[in-house]
């Protein structure tokens, strides 16, 4: 014989659903497998305080079995307890996501719990432009961020001052309604979000004046954002609360600030090493000279020595890229253009027709000839 639901609960006939559901969870906590491992009779408690709570907590079922008692709502031969412990389909809208969620922290098939929790504000990302020089040297800068906060009118709840949001009779508060369907497999149960409050578990019947119900109002925040020397293209700045307000009570999200550095039209940068081209004349490559170069540091003299040719790169210690944790700076790589002169005059033509006569190809390429080097080849390959 099957013991009477209430006195499996230990409930009286009038007892309320939360009632109920506070005597289910008291039994099946103190008697679920999980914390009883190996004990037939907690396993038996446990099933029986199931069934009887599948039946009082919906409220069909519980009218039937006011009536007609077992016979009313007989599990047997439907795939239900007759199935043995371990099918939990047959059972899954009636406490076990009660079950998950006293085990589990509610992270399980109810997740009421997670749900209604304190939850953190989104991040946001800010796009900082930069010009070669300010992420060398660094430099501070003030940024506008249009972002969430709490309002300070209703103090986030979202009502009237002076009122409360009431739980939503709905959902109970859990912002979820479950429905169950009855397939040959056993019962099948889905969740969905509450219709009536949105998932959120409460109703606002007077908002806020100030932020209509919302909690949150957009307002302009003044961030100061720090740019290191030595910064690099894509570095992300961190600044912690300075994102969108958080969810009951949770905590602000993160600011991300990336910084984008644009292309400099005459330095290109690798790593902290600074690269440049300067255009040099024929005379300077011959006689050697002493010229001004532009660096980010400003301009300093360069030497150019005697016979100097196109394409020579001569380097500027220390003249680069500060680097960002300290410990001097890159390097400077110019690259000289030995540019040939137009437009010459006859004068001049003569001058270097004369000069040609009297100066050997190798004088003028300043070094071997492509020629030289193929007669020297040949030379080598017939001994």
């Amino acid at each position: 014989m099957k013991r009477d639901y209430y006195e499996v609960l230990g409930v009286s006939k009038s007892a309320s659903a939360d009632d109920i559901k506070k005597a289910y969870r008291k039994i099946a906590k103190e008697n679920h497998p999980d914390v009883k491992p190996g004990d037939k009779q907690a396993e038996e408690r446990f099933k029986e305080a199931t069934e009887a709570y599948a039946v009082l907590s919906d409220p069909d079922k519980k009218a039937k079995y006011d009536q007609y008692g077992h016979a009313g709502v007989d599990f047997n031969g439907q795939g239900g307890f007759g199935g043995g412990f371990g099918d939990f389909s047959d059972f899954a809208d009636f406490g076990l996501g009660d079950i998950f969620e006293m085990f589990f922290g509610g992270g399980g098939m109810g997740g009421s719990s997670r749900r209604q929790g304190p939850v953190k504000g989104a991040d946001l990302r800010y796009d900082l432009s930069l010009t070669l020089h300010e992420a060398a040297f660094g430099i501070q800068k003030e940024i506008e961020i249009p972002v969430s906060v709490i309002c300070k009118e209703c103090g986030g709840g979202g009502a009237a001052p002076g009122t409360k949001p009431t739980t939503c009779s709905e959902c109970g508060g859990t912002g979820q309604v479950r429905a169950t369907q009855r397939t040959p497999f056993g019962q099948i149960a889905t969740t969905r979000t509450c219709s009536v409050c949105g998932g959120q578990g409460t109703i606002i019947s007077s908002p806020c004046s100030k932020c209509s119900g919302r909690g949150k109002v957009k307002e302009i925040k003044h961030v100061q954002v720090n740019v290191p020397a030595g910064t690099e293209d894509g570095l992300s700045l961190r600044y912690g609360g300075y994102g969108e307000a958080g969810e009951r009570g949770g905590p602000s999200g993160d600011l991300y600030v990336v910084l984008n550095v644009e292309k400099d039209d005459f330095f290109k940068r690798q790593g902290n090493d600074i690269y440049c081209e300067i255009p040099i004349t024929f005379v300077q490559a011959a006689l050697g000279d002493e010229i001004d170069v532009p660096t980010l540091h400003g301009d300093i003299k360069m030497k150019i020595p005697e016979g100097t040719q196109t394409s020579k790169v001569i380097r500027l210690k220390g003249m680069g890229v500060p680097y960002r944790r300290g410990g001097g700076n890159g390097d400077q790589h110019v690259r000289v253009i030995v540019t040939t002169p137009t437009k010459l005059t006859e004068r001049q033509k003569e001058l270097l027709r004369e000069f040609g006569t009297i100066t050997s190809e190798n004088q003028q390429m300043g070094k071997k000839s492509l020629w030289d080097k193929v007669k020297d080849n040949v030379r080598d390959a017939i001994g």
